[in-house]
């Protein structure tokens, strides 16, 4: 397959194609009907006995065996030639959108996939190539590299797309003609049994991990029948893909849970795990028929819910936005931290960035705001004040996390329309880390401001690091919040969690709190088990210090324990939810874009 041959294929026609093949399939089911109601049905019922009689009727079964068998094989082509044509349509737009990013980016492409392109100005005679001349050369010989390697894999999935479409064609052709695929009662099952083990469409649709810009220019860039083929037979891929359209994903991941709920209830015995996710995912599908009707009721008051993903992996999946963030002016997804369900999701986690939705409509009400909360990583369990619950934390689910997070939060700026929102990361507890790991990553997170709240640490030693301006990194750290006052990860190696882990799970304080009259007893007290650096948290610099360089807002210091942790989100009237607490105004003006007017409060 050359680019030529896939650029100027009409491959919709297969299409129609297909459709013929099921017309004429179903006239000969018609055939078959006939056959076996007006012809050997009347022989039979004729009173007709006899040898002659017998070798009637068994010549006639047979031949109606092949008019339904006939039936069969034509009906077996219809979807070969449906498959390679979406298939060869989705390998054709990703082509395009190839095509012409290179060009775009001052490329040229060549008829054999060579990528090339116009050297800049060289230097003067006599000066040589510069430093920088040859870094840029390098860069472009890279990019050009990469962009000729997957020019070559697509058409490598076009011509594998060609190559099964016709190997299953000739397989059909070549039944009808020795006359093998009249003789199966069920015709082409024994060939799509051979033939479809492999789903084309399947492996054209770009994978976890793309680039949500390039699989937004993708779907974008294709047919809407088609589109909504995708809907109907891939609605799993699409609806967790990050860079495709949030109704769409919606649409295809509200069909995903319903499936998913009703595998596992149909399942037989269910695992712990596997019940709690079957919980979490009724408690999902409720929390969204609830806020439907709420939006149906009242559109100007309660936001319209999104489901921007739903899996089973790991723990469970899910995101759910208050308002659809691709024409928010708005944007703030918010990772939750340790202790975190798929249940929250539908739950606790859904009520905070509901809360936040409200709470940000207040603050300015001329804001169209889109507020998500996304459990798309496996947020630490802590069991219990063992000496090592924090230590099973440790680094490798945020790093994981983070990679997850930076994808989805570079969907949401590659399927936003019109002018660019303002989109705010916002972080609380491990999900605080899981931001930070995000932020470190190469190409950072595309977001103007980030807000770590109940942070144990982001990874970081400075604001800057996390590749905004260390102005718009927001630090919320209630005096009396645990998770905020941990010691370094050396240092509670060092000494034991026992006083650590009772303090977090809000149980009973072990040896070590005793031992210094209560390890978290706020300034007065033990400074947070630190003997080396006060500042130093569990998961690098405390970023409410003054060292961290990040914007410190006013959080009610909250009662002793761990309560204090989870008190960000919390309204001063309570249940009435209309006066935001300090802290969840404070949050509200960020995502406004009003950071200028948050409350301070000054670093440790």
């Amino acid at each position: 397959m050359d680019i030529q041959t896939l650029q100027n294929g009409r491959y919709d026609e297969l299409f129609a194609a297909a459709d013929a093949y099921e017309r004429i399939g179903a006239a000969f089911a018609d055939h078959s009907s006939t056959w076996d109601n007006g012809v050997h049905g009347r022989v039979r019922s004729s009173g007709w006995t006899g040898d002659a009689a017998d070798k009637a009727d068994t010549s006639l079964q047979a031949t109606g065996v092949k008019v339904k068998a006939a039936s069969g094989e034509l009906r077996s082509i219809a979807p070969v030639l449906r498959e390679g044509a979406e298939a060869f349509l989705l390998a054709q737009n990703k082509l395009a959108v190839l095509l012409q990013d290179a060009k775009a980016d001052g490329y040229q492409v060549g008829a054999d996939g060579s990528v090339s392109w116009q050297s800049a100005t060289p230097s003067a005679p006599g000066q040589g190539t510069t430093i920088d001349e040859m870094v840029l050369q390098q860069a472009r010989e890279m990019q050009a590299t990469a962009y000729g390697t997957r020019i070559e894999q697509v058409l490598k999935e076009a011509e594998h797309a060609d190559q099964v479409t016709s190997d299953r064609l000739r397989a059909l052709t070549d039944d009808a003609r020795t006359g093998k695929g009249l003789t199966r009662t069920a015709a082409g099952t024994e060939v799509m049994r051979r033939f479809h083990r492999e789903d084309l469409v399947d492996s054209a649709i770009p994978k976890q991990g793309s680039s949500p810009d390039q699989v937004n220019a993708w779907w974008k860039g294709l047919p809407l029948e088609e589109q909504q083929r995708l809907l109907q037979t891939h609605s799993q891929e699409i609806g967790n893909l990050d860079g495709i359209p949030s109704p769409v994903r919606d649409q295809a991941n509200r069909a995903n849970l319903d499936r998913t709920i009703t595998r596992l209830e149909n399942q037989g015995q269910l695992s712990s795990a596997e019940q709690e996710q079957l919980a979490g995912f009724r408690k999902i599908k409720e929390r969204l028929a609830m806020e439907d009707g709420l939006h149906g009721d009242h559109p100007d008051q309660a936001p319209q819910p999104y489901l921007l993903a739903i899996d089973t992996v790991g723990q469970g999946r899910a995101a759910i936005s208050f308002g659809n963030p691709d024409t928010a002016t708005d944007v703030v997804s918010y990772v939750p931290g340790l202790g975190t369900k798929i249940s929250g999701a539908g739950g606790g986690d859904a009520d905070r960035a509901k809360d936040l939705w409200t709470a940000s409509k207040a603050a300015d009400p001329s804001k169209d705001v889109a507020s998500i909360t996304w459990i798309g990583y496996d947020a630490p369990q802590l069991k219990g004040a063992t000496p090592d619950s924090l230590a099973v934390a440790g680094t490798e689910r945020a790093e994981k996390g983070g990679e997850s997070y930076q994808t989805f939060v570079q969907g949401l700026r590659a399927t936003h329309e019109g002018e660019p929102a303002h989109m705010t990361a916002l972080g609380h507890s491990y999900g605080s880390f899981t931001v930070g790991q995000a932020a470190q990553r190469p190409g950072g997170l595309p977001v103007d401001d980030i807000i770590l709240v109940g942070s144990p640490g982001t990874g970081a030693q400075h604001a800057g690091q996390l590749g905004i301006d260390p102005k718009h990194v927001w630090v919320g750290a209630s005096e009396n919040d645990p998770v905020t006052r941990l010691p370094s990860g050396a240092e509670g190696a060092g000494v034991g969690f026992g006083g650590i882990g009772g303090a977090v799970v809000g149980a009973p304080l072990g040896p070590l709190g005793m031992a210094t009259g209560g390890l978290f007893g706020g300034a007065a007290g033990y400074v947070g088990g630190h003997f080396v650096d006060e500042h130093e948290l569990w998961f690098g610099q405390d970023p409410a210090s003054k060292d961290f360089g990040g914007n410190r807002f006013a959080v009610a210091d909250g009662p002793l324990g761990f309560e204090s942790h989870s008190d960000y989100w919390n309204f001063k009237d309570g249940r009435e939810k209309k006066e935001p607490s300090d802290s969840l105004g404070n949050m509200a003006r960020i995502v406004t874009g009003h950071g200028g007017d948050t409350t301070k409060e000054t670093p440790r």
